[in-house]
């Protein structure tokens, strides 16, 4: 059973979803608007020559901070990786992260294949966008960017995510950004 928007309201008022920071004017009828953080995480093409999963070779990346007011240049074809401002999870409900449909009408992906986060994981979520239109698309931090929803599991789970994830320390530095090299500034650059 996915929360209604009531469910959802109550819920982050007695605790059973946490949401930070949270506005009643993003709950949506049966989800809730999450805005598109600060921090980009891009690979360095120039030195990768390519990603093979399989032998844990990844790509060289790099962390650009845009700040509040300013834009990120999403070129056609690029992936990268962005985060929420929100901070939200929970131990009752699977959460479930989608696309909105304005922004998935003009190309943009905010996640490939990772949407759910289990119980037990408390995070900002880590958006996986790609531009699959042939045009760039601006992104600005603050801007509503996609949406969760909150299910009802049937039983509670027999583990928690805190004790079992992968991520459960840090969604964010110690997984995706190479070397914790980080760059400031307002655009970035077009794939050359």
């Amino acid at each position: 059973m996915i929360l209604s928007d009531r469910d959802i309201t109550r819920s982050v008022k007695n605790g059973d979803i946490t949401i930070r920071p949270f506005e009643k004017r993003r709950v949506q009828p049966a989800s809730y608007d999450i805005l598109l953080g600060n921090r980009f995480v891009v690979n360095n093409t120039n030195i990768t020559h390519m990603i093979d999963p399989t032998r844990k070779k990844y790509a060289q990346t790099h962390e650009i901070i845009v700040k509040d007011g300013k834009e990120f240049v999403l070129h056609p074809g690029v992936s990268v990786l962005g985060i929420s401002k929100d901070f939200l999870g929970s131990d009752k409900y699977l959460i479930q992260l989608g696309g909105k449909s304005s922004l998935a009408r003009i190309g943009l992906l905010v996640h490939n294949t990772a949407g759910l986060v289990n119980p037990g994981h408390y995070l900002n979520v880590t958006l996986e966008l790609c531009n699959l239109n042939n045009v760039p698309i601006i992104l600005r931090p603050g801007m509503e960017i996609a949406q969760v929803t909150f299910s009802m599991m049937s039983t509670p789970p027999q583990q928690s995510y805190n004790e079992v994830g992968r991520y459960s320390e840090d969604n964010w530095s110690n997984h995706f950004v190479s070397k914790r090299k980080k760059h400031t500034g307002g655009k970035s650059r077009k794939k050359k």
